[in-house]
């Protein structure tokens, strides 16, 4: 399968806006990329972070909502921020409506994607040039693909991301199955009903610790979030603790992750990605 580019139009001086036709997914998704100021001018090559959205957003959200223009100003790195479906998971799910079309969005950013920008961008075409982040969902996304494609990436971080699909019973393979089944796949699922155990394992954070041995791992969390409003604390509380079990395993297993608690709930919390933005260029292979 390989991407064909439907439209290409440069927002401005940084910012470039895709449409893109894939075998792997039944529409067209889109996928911002944010160049480096001077990239047209020189001849370097950067490294690479794919920042993925959150649930119920897309690809524009880091832009339209969080300013990713001024977050990232002056900063070496080329971001790629890639559609993930209003609740994709950043899988291939077990099952999905054929009315809605093919929804495989890990085959997309793995054997898609990530080839296309290769291609495209002056980039570092090895593990040590990139890196994988997100937020909430999108930090799910991104420890599930350090877990299943370590030699891609050399960095990950969840900003508020979950890092246990089966704890507490279930609660976040539940709720996967049912946003994705309502938002996603017109009744399909993710991980089935009963779940596909083989696959929950192989994406599941807390059973693949081996994958983060030797990478720079940054997690985030809130530790007060508003009891008032119920979302945030419902998400918060179980991105918490399965962060927290994460971190003892990979402690257990002689690995020191950044960890951040801070106070809030479920939100994206700029600060502390540009504190995360400024650790992922030091540890890749820098601009060349």
């Amino acid at each position: 399968m390989a991407i064909t580019v439907l439209s290409d139009l440069a927002i401005d001086a940084r910012l470039r806006y895709y449409r893109l036709s894939s075998g792997a997914i039944g529409w067209n998704p889109g996928v911002n990329v944010l160049l480096p100021t001077g990239y047209d001018g020189d001849q370097k090559r950067y490294p690479v972070l794919y920042l993925m959205h959150g649930g119920n957003e897309d690809f524009r959200t880091f832009d339209m909502v969080h300013d990713i223009r001024a977050l990232t100003v002056g900063k070496p790195i080329i971001i790629v921020m890639p559609d993930g479906g209003r609740a994709g998971w950043y899988s291939d799910p077990v099952s999905f409506n054929p009315v809605f079309g093919l929804r495989n969005w890990e085959t997309f950013h793995i054997t898609e994607l990530i080839p296309w920008i290769t291609d495209t961008f002056r980039t570092f075409d090895n593990c040590d040039g990139r890196a994988v982040a997100g937020f909430s969902m999108g930090g799910f996304g991104a420890l599930k693909y350090m877990a299943k494609y370590p030699g891609l990436f050399a960095s990950v971080s969840a900003h508020s991301g979950p890092a246990s699909l089966r704890r507490n019973f279930g609660v976040v393979a539940n709720w996967a199955n049912a946003t994705s089944s309502v938002l996603e796949l017109g009744g399909g699922m993710v991980y089935g009903m009963p779940w596909d155990g083989a696959r929950i394992t192989a994406d599941d954070p807390v059973d693949n610790i081996g994958s983060y041995q030797g990478k720079r791992i940054f997690l985030v969390a809130g530790d007060s979030p508003n009891p008032f409003d119920v979302f945030s604390l419902l998400n918060e509380l179980e991105v918490r603790g399965g962060q927290d079990d994460f971190v003892a395993k990979l402690g257990a297993a002689g690995i020191a992750p950044v960890v951040r608690r801070v106070p809030g709930g479920h939100e994206f919390r700029h600060e502390l990605f540009k504190d995360d933005l400024d650790g992922i260029i030091d540890h890749l292979t820098a601009a060349a």
